[in-house]
C-alpha cells in the first residue's frame, strides 16, 4: 500500500447517502464527530447517482422532494457538526487493533476509529466498464471512468461515451472555452436520445451548432492501437456503418452499478449478501461496527429511506453507550435540551 495519512476518530461512516448523512446528524447530537467516506464524487448515494430529479413522496415532513433536494437538506442539517468528507474513496481494508479500535484503509488514507457505521446501501457504486479486448491496459493513462485532473485532457482529442447527465456535463465542460479546453470533444451514445436536464441539453445543442462538440449515435465495438498508444475506436452506427474515431483520451461515463465489494470480505455475519444486525442497536457481529440502511438485514426489514433514518438513530444511541459506558443515557430532546441546542448551534444563531 502506498504511503497514506492516518486519521484518528471516534466514528467513521461508510456511505454518504441519505441514511449515512442522517447517521452523521444523529452522531452529532450525541456529541460524536464523524469522518465520512464515499466512493462517489459527492454526497447523496442512490438519490444522486440514480434518481437526482425523480420525485420522493415518502420522506417525513416533505410532501415532495427530489433526490437532489433531499441530499441538500440533509447536508444543511449536518452542517453544524462539521463532518469531514472523503469522496472518491473505497474502503479496501478493515482490521481490529489490540486496543479494540478498527484500522480502516482506503488507497488514499487510513482511519483509526472506535466505531464504524456501514451505510453503504446496496453496495459501493462503481462505474460501468466498457468491455473491449485490450482496452483495460490504457486505464489511468488514456482510459478514464471519472473526469481526471483538467490538465490530463487539455488540448487532447477526447471521446466521451455515455448518454446521461454526467456524460453530457463532462463533454460540455471539456468543450467550453478556458485554459483546460480539449482540442476536440466527441460524444458517443448508443442512440440519439440523451437523458439530461433541459438546461444541459440546450447547452449541448449550442456547442454542437458551433462545432465544439460532435455527437455520434452508435455502439463502440473495438479499439485501434499503435505501439503502446490507444489511437481510435470503432463505432457501429444504427445504419450499419462502421466509423473509426481517432482519439487521445477515452472518458467512459456509462453510468454506475452497485457492488457489495470489500464488505463481503470483512468477516461480518451476513445473510443473503446483507449484514445481520441486532434491531435494538443495529450492531453487527463485531463490537463497535454498526450497519444501517439497505445493507443490513433483520426480521421485518423494509428497504425504505425512512426506516434507515430510524436505524441510524438507534445506532447512534448504541454507539454513544459503547464509547462511554458510564454515561447516564437520559433521553434529551432538541426542543428543550440546552446541550443539544448548543451542539446544533441554535443559541449562537438567536
Amino acid at each position: 500500500m502506498p504511503e497514506t495519512t492516518l486519521i484518528d476518530t471516534d466514528a467513521l461512516v461508510i456511505g454518504a447517502g441519505p441514511v449515512g448523512l442522517f447517521q452523521v446528524f444523529q452522531l452529532g447530537l450525541q456529541g460524536i464527530h464523524a469522518q465520512v467516506v464515499d466512493v462517489l464524487e459527492q454526497a447523496g448515494g442512490q438519490c444522486i447517482a440514480l434518481y437526482p430529479d425523480k420525485p420522493l413522496y415518502d420522506i417525513p415532513g416533505l410532501p415532495y422532494s427530489t433526490g437532489r433536494e433531499l441530499t441538500q437538506r440533509l447536508l444543511e442539517q449536518v452542517a453544524p457538526f462539521k463532518p469531514a468528507f472523503h469522496f472518491s474513496q473505497q474502503i479496501s481494508q478493515l482490521k481490529r487493533q489490540a486496543d479494540g479500535r478498527w484500522l480502516v484503509a482506503t488507497p488514499q488514507q487510513q482511519f483509526l476509529t472506535r466505531t464504524l457505521f456501514i451505510a453503504a446501501g446496496v453496495g459501493a457504486f462503481v462505474p460501468k466498464e466498457l468491455k473491449l479486448d485490450g482496452l483495460a491496459a490504457f486505464a489511468g493513462n488514456q482510459l478514464f471512468y471519472r473526469l481526471p485532473r483538467p490538465e490530463q485532457l487539455t488540448g487532447r482529442q477526447v471521446l466521451v461515451v455515455g448518454g446521461e447527465e454526467y456524460a453530457v456535463d463532462n463533454a460540455i465542460a471539456l468543450a467550453e472555452e478556458g485554459p483546460h479546453q480539449a482540442a476536440s470533444v466527441t460524444l458517443v451514445h448508443r442512440r440519439d436520445v440523451l437523458q439530461a436536464s433541459p438546461e444541459t441539453l440546450k447547452k449541448l445543442a449550442e456547442l454542437r451548432a458551433n462545432s465544439r462538440i460532435t455527437f455520434i449515435a452508435g455502439q463502440i465495438t473495438g479499439i485501434e492501437t499503435h505501439g503502446d498508444r490507444l489511437t481510435a475506436v470503432a463505432v457501429n452506427t444504427p445504419d450499419n456503418q462502421t466509423l473509426s474515431l481517432p482519439l487521445d483520451a477515452l472518458l467512459v461515463n456509462q453510468g454506475i452499478s452497485p457492488k457489495l465489494g470489500p464488505v463481503a470480505e470483512w468477516g461480518l455475519a451476513m445473510e443473503r449478501k446483507q449484514l445481520r444486525v441486532d434491531p435494538a442497536s443495529f450492531a453487527t457481529s463485531e463490537a463497535g461496527i454498526y450497519a444501517v440502511g439497505d445493507v443490513n438485514s433483520y426480521p421485518g426489514k423494509k428497504k425504505l429511506i425512512v426506516c434507515g433514518f430510524h436505524e441510524a438513530t438507534l445506532a447512534a444511541f448504541a454507539a454513544a453507550s459503547y464509547l462511554d459506558p458510564q454515561a447516564s443515557g437520559v433521553l434529551q430532546y432538541t426542543t428543550s435540551s440546552a446541550l443539544l441546542q448548543q451542539r446544533l448551534g441554535v443559541q449562537a444563531n438567536r
